[in-house]
């Protein structure tokens, strides 16, 4: 039996769709072991979207050949699509397969004993591939649309991933219900663009909403998660039926990228600020114990000090509780590496410091408005210094004496403080009493 590991870089798309290709692996009879297991097989997830996408995809192959002299080494993912020759050229490397490849490689590489480089052009990637991660962390990704159809200045997205397509309902739901009999207690949709659910065969034919509500009455799931979703695209009816739900969590990832109308404009965004902020007002109206998260951008072309003062202000004022903070960075064939007006790195570095600064300061505060309340928590089966973590369903959080009792199970808890390391402590949760019998 051969044995098969797996390395994943970026997003909880890219885990999903890792997840799914590993189970096809399983069902071919190979034997799915840890990156450090001496492999016969490595399979390299990658992404375009964090930074030294090159220098990152180099260390990890070098690694894996160290482990394992001898294995076969498969690059697939975002960055594989873009640099594929590139990719092929890292010493060690066997095969690259594009996005329209990937979840066929037992068609393309047979048995693992020929390589080369299988990458067709983005065009080609019209397919929808359904995925999901199961047994690899508490909580499971169910991918529920890929690709892109908008033309953000700095994103590569579209270029690795084509155009935006989806399942259906029917088929997601049927997904859905398959998790729900397994152990499995939270769903977390993910996609490149959720909100554009609906799309098949070039055309739409659903809407995210709907989906939602059909997801809303799986058995066997307690939480459903939206992981990200344009703030165009996040409408009322989306927002009053998640404060309505039972399932799906009061908790939002809304992507900003700038508080400046002029630097959203030439980032070719589909909104402007008041937008964003009606968004946020919104939901805190109907749901003030909401966690929002921000992805924003510094250092894009032509962001001056004034302008980068309207973002850090803009998002000062807000009631939002994290940010994910991105420095610009060029990427290939994308309009932004050639505007004018570059950000020196410098000033791109430390303006991103000041945000991420800000984001423990909203954080922090966040978890504060929470303390001395009851959360229900489901704990991860990570461990750190005997202690394990949990999440509320508003993203906050938790640490608790490790108990392999806790180990994925929701429990009431009350919030207590917050320590060193920004994690809420909590009373310890009481199990109710277990009758042994022999």
């Amino acid at each position: 039996m051969k044995k098969v590991a797996f390395y994943t870089l970026g997003c909880k798309l890219n885990y999903s769709e890792t997840s799914s290709i590993s189970r096809m692996f399983e069902d071919k009879g190979y034997k799915k072991v840890d990156f450090s297991n001496q492999p016969d097989i490595f399979v390299i997830n990658t992404c375009s979207v964090t930074d030294n996408a090159d220098k990152k995809c180099r260390k990890i192959v070098k690694e894996a050949k160290k482990i394992s002299p001898k294995s076969y080494v498969t690059i697939i993912g975002c960055y594989a699509q873009l640099k594929p020759k590139e990719i092929s050229e890292i010493p060690g490397v066997d095969a690259v397969l594009g996005a329209a490849e990937k979840f066929q490689l037992f068609d393309y590489l047979d048995d693992f004993t020929k390589g080369g480089i299988f990458a067709s052009d983005i065009k080609e990637a019209n397919r929808y591939n359904a995925s999901y991660s199961i047994s690899d962390r508490t909580r499971t990704f169910l991918k529920v649309q890929d690709g892109c159809n908008y033309g953000c200045a700095f994103c590569t997205i579209p270029l690795a991933r084509g155009k935006s397509r989806s399942d259906s309902i029917i088929n997601i739901v049927d997904q859905a219900r398959e998790i729900g009999m397994t152990d499995v207690k939270e769903i977390v949709l993910t996609g490149v663009n959720i909100g554009d659910f609906g799309v098949q065969n070039g055309k739409r034919k659903e809407k995210f909403i709907d989906l939602i509500k059909a997801l809303d009455e799986v058995p066997g799931i307690n939480r459903f998660r939206i992981s990200s979703i344009e703030p165009n695209l996040l409408t009322s009816e989306i927002i009053e039926f998640v404060a309505r739900s039972e399932k799906f969590v009061p908790h939002f990832h809304i992507p900003l990228q700038s508080g400046s109308d002029v630097i959203l404009k030439s980032m070719n965004r589909r909104y402007l600020t008041e937008l964003y902020r009606s968004r946020v007002e919104n939901i805190k109206k109907v749901m003030p114990e909401c966690c929002i998260g921000v992805d924003v951008i510094t250092g894009f072309p032509g962001e001056t000090d004034n302008e980068f003062l309207k973002t850090y202000n803009f998002l000062n004022e807000l009631d939002i509780s994290y940010l994910h903070v991105f420095t610009y960075s060029e990427r290939p064939n994308t309009k932004a590496a050639v505007m004018e007006n570059p950000v020196p790195s410098k000033d791109r570095s430390e303006r991103s410091q000041m945000l991420r600064t800000l984001s423990e300061k909203k954080r922090r505060h966040f978890y504060q408005q929470h303390l001395n309340k009851n959360l229900t928590v489901l704990f991860e089966n990570e461990v750190e210094d005997g202690q394990m973590l949990g999440f509320t369903e508003n993203y906050i959080r938790v640490v608790a004496k490790y108990d392999p009792l806790l180990i994925n199970e929701t429990k009431t808890v009350v919030l207590k403080s917050i320590n060193s390391n920004g994690h809420v402590e909590i009373d310890e949760p009481e199990f109710e009493a277990m009758e042994l019998t022999t």
